[in-house]
């Protein structure tokens, strides 16, 4: 009887290990190497995308937004994309306006910065699909081009008089002296405020 019953408890214990203690010392490992596995692919993805511009066919060869400042020529350090998107988070949280900055080292196969502009922004849907609120401010390095493109809803207030003044009094003469986080900071500012 005694023996029969170290038997029996015997094998309850094995039993309790193999179902319930044995699966946690091989799953929660095995879980935490496949989330690891998939945080390293992610951040090789994002990388890949910051340098290499992943393309979406759409309309055009646009590249796949990063987020409210996807920087493709790598103009801006980390701490100024914080700063931007800061700007730009507090100004559309506090209005639902939807603001983009966008640099890029190419608008092929566009021949002209005005038209890649407007289909990136209709691509990406920049502002709110009924207000048509949304501003892109677009710019390449590399081929020395600024455009900043307004929907519908933004144009009534953000005039191609009032958006061009900016750019050519405030963005341009910093992008000159090589300051482009100064130009593209004062611009969006400048912007908002007359955007309020």
């Amino acid at each position: 009887m005694k023996k029969a019953l170290i038997i029996v408890g015997s094998i309850g214990i094995l039993y309790v290990f193999l179902a319930f203690i044995l699966p946690n010392f091989i799953a929660v490992p095995l879980a935490a190497y496949q989330a690891k596995k998939v945080w390293t692919e992610h951040e090789k993805e994002y990388s890949e995308t910051k340098s290499s511009e992943l393309v979406l066919d759409s309309i055009g060869n646009f590249p796949f937004p990063i987020g409210s400042v996807s920087d493709y020529e790598n103009v801006f350090n980390d701490n100024q994309i914080s700063k931007l998107t800061k700007i730009i988070a507090q100004y559309e949280e506090k209005t639902t306006r939807e603001i983009a900055i966008v640099s890029v080292h190419s608008i092929e196969p566009y021949d002209n910065i005005k038209d890649y502009s407007t289909d990136l922004a209709n691509e990406w849907g920049i502002g709110n699909p009924e207000s048509d609120n949304g501003l892109l401010i677009l710019f390449s390095k590399n081929l020395r081009e600024l455009r900043i493109t307004t929907g519908f809803g933004t144009e009534k207030i953000l005039t191609d008089e009032k958006c061009k003044k900016v750019i050519d009094e405030t963005i341009i003469p910093e992008f000159k002296n090589g300051e482009y986080f100064d130009g593209i900071k004062i611009g969006l500012s400048e912007l908002i405020e007359l955007w309020e």
